[in-house]
C-alpha cells in the first residue's frame, strides 16, 4: 500500500519490486539458533517476483538448507541529494536449478570464487519507502572517533 509517514513515501509491492530489478547489490540477512544474525551483501537478480543468488557452501547455505526465514535488503541513496530508497523483503529460500539464460535474471557474482549454488528467494513479504528529493531526508551525524 502507498502512503505518507513523515518525509517517506511508502511503497507498494509493485513500486517495491520495480526499484529491484534497477540495482545489482543487496544484503541477505538471518538469525542462527542461538540469535546471533548474519547480514552479507550478495548481487542477485530477480526472476518474477524472487530473488536469485549464487552462493558457495557456508552459512548462507546453511541457512537456505534449514529452512530459516530469510531477509533481504537492497537500496539506493544519493546523499549529496538526501533522496533514495530502500526495500525490505521477507520469505523463505530454496536451491533452484539454473536458468534458462535467454531470461536474463542471471545474478552476476563480482567475486570471482566460485559459488556453485543457486538460490531462489520466494519473497513472502515485501516493503519500501521513497525518500524524496529535498523532502528533508535524514540527519546523520558523523563522528571522529581517536
Amino acid at each position: 500500500m502507498t502512503g505518507q509517514r513523515d518525509d517517506h513515501r511508502m511503497l507498494g509491492r509493485d513500486a517495491c519490486l520495480s526499484l529491484l530489478r534497477s540495482v545489482d547489490v543487496g544484503r541477505v540477512a538471518w538469525a542462527a539458533d542461538d540469535g546471533e544474525v548474519t547480514v552479507v551483501p550478495v548481487n542477485f537478480a530477480l526472476a518474477g517476483e524472487d530473488v536469485v543468488f549464487r552462493t558457495a557452501a557456508g552459512g548462507k547455505l546453511d541457512a537456505v538448507r534449514s529452512g530459516r526465514t530469510i531477509s533481504f535488503e537492497a537500496d539506493d541513496l544519493e546523499p549529496a541529494l538526501r533522496a533514495g530508497w530502500s526495500v525490505l523483503a521477507v520469505g523463505h529460500a530454496e536451491l533452484t536449478a539454473e536458468p534458462d539464460p535467454a531470461a536474463g535474471h542471471r545474478p552476476v557474482s563480482w567475486d570471482r570464487r566460485p559459488k556453485p549454488y543457486l538460490i531462489r528467494l520466494r519473497l513472502e513479504r515485501v516493503s519500501g519507502f521513497r525518500l524524496p528529493l529535498h523532502g528533508g531526508g535524514v540527519s546523520i551525524e558523523r563522528r571522529n572517533e581517536p
